[in-house]
């Protein structure tokens, strides 16, 4: 939900006190490590809502998160399978509610100078301005796997960066454990690459990616503060990214969750995913049903900016 809309329900009367109804104790199918929930091959889709019916008995809510909205990432034969998978759910009474925006950029240039040219003039001077800081930065492309990653103080300071893009930022998905981010760095097969930037020799900053299916899937970043910001990193780290992806030869940019405005300016595209929600209770159900759009504020957002 967002912000403005929590805070009011917060200033109600007794929110100490009744606030806790708010979060049911829910089974989720999904992950926030993946953009997409991963579902197994086999059983059909019909014959899995089932399963996941059976197996949510004891829970008031049960959850799929992330189903794929369009094939543009995913392929047409996943998406047969999320069409299955989402008819299934609506015949078993599941609302469908819009998830978030999916900021991903097709590498369908040849330059990162002609995909500025694609932008209108004012905005591709603003962002030309900022990459003049990359004249002041080095960056460091490091494999996932790499004898960097098993000093100790290097993770314990990328863990510190990650925690403070994570500290400042109004969506929070899981907090995830330094012991995750040792194990996905010190793994040579995850395909996993770090680009590490430093200004005077100091690290001010980090980005996570990982190639998979053609793509380069933007995953984690970690920012030092106000340095980040001094020099831009945001947009500095998006243009190498689409240059990395250009002298790899990949397809696609995918660029992650969260801040879809500040995305769009960078000439980012979008797909949504859908969440199917199961209120046991039938009453509970019908009056949640019309409150569905007060979660869907990307959706809300794409429709007014186009």
């Amino acid at each position: 939900m967002e912000t403005e809309q929590r805070r009011w329900l917060a200033s109600l009367p007794l929110w100490s006190q009744w606030h806790r109804l708010l979060k049911p104790n829910t089974l989720f199918v999904g992950s926030t490590v993946t953009e997409y929930a991963p579902m197994p091959a086999q059983p059909a889709p019909r014959l899995l809502v089932a399963e996941l019916l059976r197996a949510a008995q004891g829970f008031p809510f049960l959850i799929i998160k992330d189903i794929p909205g369009e094939a543009v990432l995913v392929g047409d034969a996943a998406m047969d399978y999320n069409r299955e998978l989402l008819a299934a759910c609506r015949q078993a009474g599941f609302m469908l509610v819009a998830g978030q925006a999916l900021a991903y950029v097709p590498i369908d240039f040849d330059s990162t100078a002609s995909f500025l040219a694609r932008m209108s003039h004012s905005r591709r001077k603003g962002i030309k301005r900022k990459l003049k800081s990359r004249d002041d930065l080095t960056v460091e492309t490091v494999p996932t796997g790499n004898f960097l990653f098993d000093d100790e103080a290097l993770l314990a300071e990328l863990y510190r960066l990650y925690r403070n893009v994570y500290d400042q930022s109004e969506i929070h998905f899981d907090l995830l454990s330094a012991d995750f981010f040792r194990s996905v760095l010190q793994d040579p097969s995850s395909g996993g690459v770090v680009f590490l930037y430093r200004a005077a020799g100091a690290l001010i900053g980090y980005n996570l990616c990982f190639e998979s299916n053609g793509m380069l899937i933007d995953k984690y970043v970690g920012f030092a503060y106000p340095q980040a910001r001094q020099f831009n990193l945001y947009v500095v780290s998006w243009f190498h990214n689409l240059d990395y992806a250009l002298a790899k030869g990949l397809t696609c940019y995918v660029a992650g969750w969260t801040d879809p405005e500040i995305k769009r300016k960078l000439g980012a595209q979008f797909t949504f995913t859908q969440h199917a929600v199961y209120v046991r209770n039938p009453l509970l159900r019908t009056l949640l049903r019309p409150l569905k759009r007060y979660f869907e504020a990307d959706s809300r957002w794409h429709l007014q900016a186009r």
